[in-house]
């Protein structure tokens, strides 16, 4: 389990509507997901979106291992 100081993610009605997104950027968090199920990588992602801080993609995807183990997303 990490502990984090901050918050990877945010989520504010005036940006996006309130969708999911890193902080301080307007990417959501589910581009990252989508990208990695299509089989491109992080770093690829990250080219792509020069505003997510690496640190907080790493912390995102950590956060989610320890919510949803080895399962895939979708799966039950």
């Amino acid at each position: 389990m990490i502990t984090l100081i901050q918050s990877p993610v945010s989520s504010d009605p005036e940006v996006m509507g309130g969708t999911l997104v890193f902080r301080n950027t307007k990417v959501p968090v589910q581009s990252l997901f989508e990208y990695l199920d299509d089989d491109f990588s992080l770093e690829e992602f990250l080219d792509n979106f020069p505003s997510v801080d690496h640190a907080d993609a790493v912390n995102l995807l950590k956060l989610a291992r320890d919510q949803f183990g080895d399962k895939k997303m979708g799966e039950g």
